[in-house]
């Protein structure tokens, strides 16, 4: 295949879909459309510079027919974005851009390669250390990467802010960049390329929705795509690394907690994101920002002018415990967000307020979780085993929690360490057993190594979230709530999902190809 014009970057969103979600990763699991690789190529484009996308997760292609695209294209720059939307997903997807990496240098003649995300943030080192990584973009890199496309890739890198290089066989790390600023997010920032995204035979149409954002009903999960309309986090939670992507300080020891900030397009410029992607047929749509509930100077016009075009969307968003307000509710419903996601995180008032540095300690959750169904929202619990003061009676509270409060949804997801939060280095620096693989940080892979607690061993975590997480999903009145708001079929649905056991390598079992073997 030949392309008309050689382009400056190309940005590859690698698959690590398996290694990830196991034997959800063929039905289940959602392909959500690499928003940062959008971002950037828009901000790239936006100045003149010529972008690219290879989405190897959406067309599902492997190693070597990635490779073999990739020098196709023959880009100036490939440039690997290894984010997620999942907290723990950039440091996860790290094992399928490392590898695609590994094989294109392999075989190409001179690639240039580049990585940018959020495990790159919180290790820039050991990501540039790679024998095959050139480079390293700091923070977001949405101006490190205008930086560096400006040169020939070769000359005078140690003039270039914001980038990570190799030189003489020593990483240097340059003076960071900004990240782009409150009044320049809708101009640098200027939306996303979806032009350059693949699809069969409709924009989209190889993405699909977290299973229950489309009702547990599969018909609806695609077209399917995501969007921030803001960036970052104001908190400082222990266990997050958010805000790593904040960073602007190369010293050792930097965690997400030391730039906790949001930044904030301006209602105008989303709504009108909205309506392109009703314009492509798209109704499934993610609000992926972490506190979308938080700030009503950008939330309530957004809204607002969500109901006034009422363009027949299913949304989703995330909410604080503390910061949800009964009078938006309803407004939200108009709007078309038909479920929240709500960070309950432990039963256990201590336990939480160890690592969330005093939120909402005091709201009844109760009250919380009835006054969004009183709305007609559905809502998504999540919950954490294995933060660092539970116990096994701690751990069961929890779960009896999620199913006293038996919401539409909940994810249970073991406390992992991950790089860029303050835990993690928590983890380093008290000698605790840290995954040793990239995948070893994944919720649901099978290499999973969450944290012990100060009374319970990993293998114990991991064993009580996983039981857990069972004896939620067969609950009968789990089941019969699924079948009463969905339906019949959405509920068998639910049970074909139940059927998967995942396999854990801590708890001694085999992977399910050896198994097969």
């Amino acid at each position: 295949m030949l392309y008309e014009r050689r382009p400056d970057v190309l940005f590859v969103h690698a698959d690590s879909s398996v290694l990830s979600y196991q034997g959800l990763s063929a039905r289940f699991a959602a392909i959500e459309p690499p928003t940062w690789c959008l971002l950037l190529a828009q901000s790239c484009r936006s100045v003149g510079f010529g972008a690219m996308i290879l989405d190897c997760a959406a067309e599902g292609l492997d190693i070597d027919e990635a490779v073999e695209r990739i020098c196709e294209i023959r880009p100036r720059l490939v440039c690997f974005v290894v984010y997620g939307q999942n907290p723990n997903s950039g440091t996860t997807n790290m094992s399928g851009a490392t590898l695609l990496c590994r094989r294109l240098k392999e075989v190409s003649n001179g690639a240039k390669t580049c990585f940018v995300g959020s495990h790159t943030n919180a290790l820039p080192n050991e990501v540039l250390g790679l024998d095959y990584v050139d480079f390293v973009l700091l923070n977001e890199g949405v101006y490190a990467l205008r930086n560096l496309l400006k040169t020939d890739l070769e000359n005078y890198l140690d003039k270039v802010r914001g980038i990570g290089f190799k030189k003489y066989g020593r990483n240097i790390l340059n003076e960071p960049e900004y990240v782009v600023p409150q009044e320049r997010m809708d101009i640098d920032l200027p939306g996303y390329a979806w032009d350059l995204l693949p699809y069969k035979s409709k924009p989209l149409d190889l993405y699909r929705s977290h299973f229950w954002h489309a009702d547990f009903d599969h018909t609806k999960r695609t077209p399917f795509a995501a969007i921030y309309t803001s960036l970052g986090c104001r908190f400082r939670c222990e266990f997050c690394m958010i805000n790593i992507l904040n960073r602007m300080d190369n010293r050792l020891h930097i965690t997400a907690a030391d730039s906790p900030q949001m930044r904030f397009w301006s209602p105008d410029f989303i709504i009108r994101e909205f309506e392109k992607l009703a314009g492509m047929g798209v109704e499934t749509i993610r609000i992926s920002d972490e506190m979308f509930f938080l700030d009503k100077r950008y939330y309530k016009p957004l809204v607002e002018m969500l109901e006034e075009r009422d363009l027949g969307l299913r949304l989703w968003a995330y909410a604080r415990v503390d910061t949800v307000r009964s009078e938006y509710l309803k407004h939200f419903k108009n709007a078309g967000i038909n479920w929240l996601a709500i960070g309950v995180e432990s039963a256990n008032k201590q336990v939480r307020h160890e690592v969330s540095k005093g939120s909402f300690k005091d709201t009844n959750i109760y009250d919380v979780i009835n006054m969004i169904r009183d709305a007609d929202i559905n809502v998504i619990s999540n919950f954490i085993f294995g933060l660092p003061e539970d116990t096994i009676q701690t751990m069961r509270e929890t779960l009896d929690l999620a199913l006293e409060l038996n919401t539409e949804m909940a994810n249970m997801y073991p406390c992992i360490a991950l790089p860029g939060s303050r835990l993690y280095h928590t983890a380093k620096k008290r000698h605790w057993a840290l995954p040793e693989s990239y995948e070893g940080y994944g919720f649901l892979s099978y290499e999973c190594q969450p944290l012990p607690t100060k009374y319970v061993s990993a293998k114990e975590v991991l064993s009580i979230r996983d039981k857990a997480w069972n004896e939620y999903f067969n609950n009968p009145a789990y089941l019969e709530l699924v079948e009463r708001k969905f339906g019949v079929k959405q509920r068998r649905n639910v049970e074909e999902m139940k059927k998967i056991r995942l396999r854990r390598k801590i708890l001694g079992d085999v992977p399910l190809k050896c198994e097969a073997e």
